[in-house]
């Protein structure tokens, strides 16, 4: 299997070379590669690397009983597993899966007061009680979240170099168009990327096989391990409930709103019976939430309405291996992306902006005669993001520039099927250049 490349290779070798450097803690959904990664990284930079799995080697799990000393933990390994040496400043510790085992969390405060050992810890946010292990590790630790891949790392997959990902940035600053051969073929990989997904094994199935040959299988395999760690993992919540919203978010997202409504996902369903289960489907990184804004101004955060929110799908391949057979065959045959009411375009979009580093925020007045996909913001700008998954006109996007009431908005972003452009009031980009956003705003700003 071919080795990916993926952004936490470059922040990993960062992480080692800061002196005060904390025992990190790598968390994201399953399947999205963080043990491969971790493991590729210590095999370059570590003479000895103790790799310690607590679903598979369950037999570790007790090495904290005797309390929390370096010294003792390590004694205990040791007893288990006299081949392992730990020589000090040459080795990496990795305890993986350290959901099973939350003592490992009150282990790291040790680990950075002994300084003799570099730890890692991984682990699927769906089974991790976070709360215990913030708890038991506060101060003591750095977290990274990990994501699937995204479109940058897809396009490394294929073999794409970051000059030629550095000169769409170029022409994107510059507002010049891209070629049509530019345009035509990252339109076709884009296409590739919002059916393949980016789960590492699927993307190194597909580019091996150069064609979409069993990838729905795997795909629809995960969707199924998802549901078996929901019913594994909920803790005090219903299982139930939060099967019943996992399984509704394509039929809101098939709606015109798209907005998740608790009061329509069954009979006399109530909020206040989902209450927590909407913020665990989304720590365990199966989902991304978008709220709906109060007030279309600066400051973002603290400005939504938590009871008003759209669900989406972390990683948009799933979105479409959730839908039935027909719609399946006509996506990748036809490439009719945009027949499911641009769920599917919004879906992407807003992963992207996700694994950028941003929040999702969407608005819609009383009367529904307003709505914007999404908002992001610059400085000193609100920024509005409309995702158009067809030709179709830009009321919304034009009346919340032009109204002087808008103070906030200065100009706008249009995600859609065409060329880069500017008309003086927004922005125009391919869906495929989401990615580069929050770079472009960067420079933006700087001019």
């Amino acid at each position: 299997m071919k080795l990916l490349r993926r952004k936490i290779d470059d922040f990993l070798i960062q992480w080692k070379q800061n002196p005060d450097r904390l025992p990190l803690i790598v968390k994201g959904a399953r399947q999205i590669g963080k043990t491969e990664s971790i493991r590729n990284f210590a095999n370059k930079n570590y003479k000895n690397i103790i790799e310690i799995n607590f679903v598979i080697q369950k037999q570790y799990k007790d090495i904290f009983d005797n309390g929390f000393e370096v010294d003792t933990i390590i004694k205990n390994i040791s007893f288990k597993n006299p081949n392992f040496e730990f020589v000090p400043n040459e080795t990496l510790i990795f305890f993986d899966e350290i959901q099973e085992c939350i003592n490992c969390a009150t282990s790291l405060k040790f680990f950075k007061q002994d300084t003799r050992y570099d730890v890692i810890c991984s682990g699927s946010l769906m089974g991790i009680n976070y709360n215990e292990i913030e708890s038991n590790s506060v101060g003591y630790k750095q977290d990274y979240e990990m994501y699937s891949m995204d479109f940058e790392e897809f396009l490394w997959a294929k073999g794409y170099k970051n000059s030629q990902i550095e000169e769409l940035f170029e022409k994107m600053i510059k507002v010049v168009s891209l070629s049509k051969i530019e345009l035509n073929t990252m339109f076709e990989i884009f296409n590739e990327y919002m059916t393949v997904g980016g789960m590492p094994a699927i993307v190194n199935t597909f580019i091996k096989n150069k064609n979409y040959s069993g990838i729905l299988t795997l795909q629809k395999q995960i969707l199924l391990d998802y549901e078996e760690d929901i019913t594994k993992y909920a803790g005090g919540l219903d299982k139930g409930k939060i099967l019943n919203v996992y399984r509704k978010i394509p039929v809101f997202l098939g709606k015109d709103n798209k907005k998740f409504k608790i009061s329509q996902i069954s009979k006399g369903a109530r909020s206040r019976e989902y209450i927590g289960v909407i913020d665990w489907l989304n720590n365990a990184g199966i989902i991304n939430i978008c709220y709906c804004l109060n007030q279309l101004n600066l400051p973002i955060k603290g400005n939504y309405n938590p009871d008003s929110f759209k669900l989406y799908f972390r990683d948009t391949s799933l979105l479409i291996a959730s839908l039935d057979d027909e719609a399946q065959d006509d996506l990748r045959q036809n490439k009719n992306f945009n027949t499911y009411k641009g769920a599917i375009y919004e879906n992407i979009v807003g992963d992207m902006l996700v694994k950028e580093g941003y929040s999702l925020y969407f608005y819609r007045n009383e009367k529904g005669t307003l709505e914007m996909d999404f908002f992001v913001r610059d400085k000193d700008s609100l920024i509005p993001i409309e995702v158009k998954a067809n030709d179709g006109s830009t009321t919304s996007l034009n009346n919340l520039i032009e109204e002087q009431k808008y103070s906030d908005i200065k100009y706008g972003i249009k995600f859609c099927h065409k060329n880069i452009g500017f008309n003086g009031k927004f922005y125009t980009f391919p869906y495929f250049l989401t990615f580069l956003l929050k770079r472009f705003l960067r420079e933006v700003c700087c001019q």
